[in-house]
């Protein structure tokens, strides 16, 4: 192994973030949501690339949750829009920390979207995407952004289905998925382009189009995936989003997507699209994650296919949870680390429980999807009640090793949301001897930089730290830290709009060792 320079950690080691030992077995549960909430579900979060401690989350239908200490303490409000808060919310945070809020508005005319430039305290009135007239409906958004250093980096995407009439059961009324593009971090948008060839009807049940959440490549390639008639299918582009080619067969869905799970009004098993845009050796893998029933209706399993070649072809779908009982395993949510490319999905669980009894687990892949290890992340389980709405979807982030999951639980007849902060102390990467050994470790996401990177930074002992970026004439032109810092790992945020474009270098001095790092700018 040491021939060829390679050490390959695939133990899954999860600790709880700020454990004393990485061998903690579970991590502690943090209620995200207020004692006073009616009844939150359907929960989305993201964390800052340019300050990863820093968390929004957001539920139905109209809250919005902030965090500043990787997700240990929250605080809650809710979102206010003239042009409504009506639920199926999302947030994203973009390259530069700016963080995004779409939702439905109040008449499900259009997408809203909002953005705050503090960390989500303070939000814009928001900015209306794809206004149709009555009866069209636009619904479901998800949202991506370029963290790529392509020419489209920076760019937020949004992508929805589009009901000509919701529940019409005319068979000329049909769904679609529709896509639109920001560049000015979601101030203006797009004319929203059609994605999907084949269209679904408006009864939103298996037959119609809907779960279209897009993910970005690592050369700014948009991949989206969504459910309907006749399974899952995909569709990109290779134009920042103007224009798509022919839908491709992803994998049949047993059972459809909106299926019967004991104790849950609706349950729905809607894809998510992801990319690694990391520097694994699974760079530019496309993993689409979904729930079905092809083994029977008292079995739901989460299931992955993954494409290695942009999405032309896909491999049989690989099931995620890796118990060996007949049970329920069903709302997953997924996220692949930026900077590891390793894969999560966080799901809920009933192998080890009795009838309706529900636990969450969170399963791990570090080899590109070949295989998936799961480890229980909640610490009791809870019984979800039928006669309540426990929404659609589960949120879950990751970033630089912390994974930050975020579920519904039910207790009493009441919903509530949480967490569970997690750091994976082990990844599975090819590196050489030596920088594994380093003390000091630099690198810019994304790097070539086109608005914004996020120099990610280790160091293995606390002390001082001063970091500072020079042209390449050795001439400084920002100094981003000078200042204590704790040992592990750190992320500082470098906006290169005012800068030209040309070659640039970061050094990073502490405990009288210095690493630099090259930064080529293009605008």
């Amino acid at each position: 192994m040491r021939a060829s320079f390679t050490r390959l950690l695939l133990l899954f080691a999860l600790a709880a973030v700020g454990a004393a030992s990485p061998a903690a077995a579970q991590p502690p549960n943090i209620q995200v949501s207020s004692p006073s909430s009616s009844n939150p579900e359907e929960i989305t979060i993201s964390v800052d690339p340019t300050n990863p401690l820093r968390l929004v989350a957001g539920a139905n239908d109209n809250y919005r949750y902030v965090s500043t200490d990787g997700g240990l303490h929250w605080s809650q409000a809710v979102l206010q829009s003239s042009l409504g808060v009506f639920g199926d919310p999302v947030v994203l945070y973009d390259a530069v920390g700016d963080v995004h809020y779409a939702h439905l508005s109040e008449s499900f005319d259009r997408i809203v979207v909002q953005t705050s430039g503090d960390g989500g305290i303070s939000w814009n009135d928001g900015v209306g995407v794809g206004l149709n007239t009555p009866p069209k409906n636009e619904d479901k958004p998800g949202l991506a952004t370029d963290l790529s250093g392509s020419a489209y980096q920076g760019s937020l995407y949004l992508a929805w289905t589009e009901f000509d009439s919701y529940g019409s059961v005319n068979p000329a009324d049909s769904t679609r998925i529709l896509l639109s593009r920001s560049t000015d971090h979601g101030l203006t948008w797009s004319t929203p382009v059609r994605v999907s060839d084949l269209g679904g009807d408006c009864l939103d049940f298996d037959n119609t189009v809907e779960g279209a959440i897009p993910a970005v490549g690592p050369e700014g390639q948009v991949y989206v995936a969504w459910s309907g008639p006749g399974g899952i299918r995909f569709d990109r582009s290779l134009d920042g989003g103007a224009t798509f080619g022919n839908d491709v067969f992803v994998s049949s869905q047993p059972g459809g997507w909106d299926f019967d799970v004991s104790g849950i009004q609706r349950c729905n098993g809607l894809p998510t699209t992801l990319c690694d845009i990391s520097n694994s050796p699974y760079r530019g893998r496309i993993y689409v994650v979904w729930s079905d029933q092809r083994a029977g209706t008292g079995d739901t399993d989460v299931f992955m296919a993954r494409s290695s070649d942009g999405g032309t072809t896909w491999s049989a779908p690989t099931r995620v949870n890796d118990d060996a009982t007949t049970s329920q395993q069903f709302f997953p949510a997924a996220a692949v680390d930026p900077i590891t490319g390793n894969l999560y999905v966080l799901y809920y669980d009933r192998r080890a429980t009795i009838g309706d009894a529900t636990q969450v687990s969170l399963a791990r892949s570090a080899d590109g999807g070949d295989t998936f290890q799961s480890v229980q992340v909640s610490d009791s389980s809870f019984t979800p009640d039928a006669s309540v709405f426990f929404g659609d979807y589960i949120g879950l982030a990751a970033w630089n090793r912390r994974i930050y999951p975020a579920w519904m639980r039910m207790d009493g007849g009441n919903l509530s949301v949480w967490t569970a902060p997690l750091t994976d102390s082990l990844v599975a990467v090819s590196v050489p001897p030596r920088l594994a050994a380093e003390s000091v470790i630099l690198h810019a996401i994304p790097n070539p930089i086109r608005l914004a990177t996020s120099l990610q930074y280790s160091i293995a002992e606390a002390g001082q730290v001063s970091i500072r970026i020079f042209d390449a004439r050795g001439r400084e032109v920002a100094q981003l830290a000078d200042g204590h810092e704790e040992a592990g790992p750190h992320a500082i945020a470098w906006d290169a709009r005012g800068h030209p474009s040309g070659l640039y270098f970061c050094t990073l001095i502490t405990q009288g060792r210095m690493k630099s790092a090259k930064l080529l700018v293009i605008h």
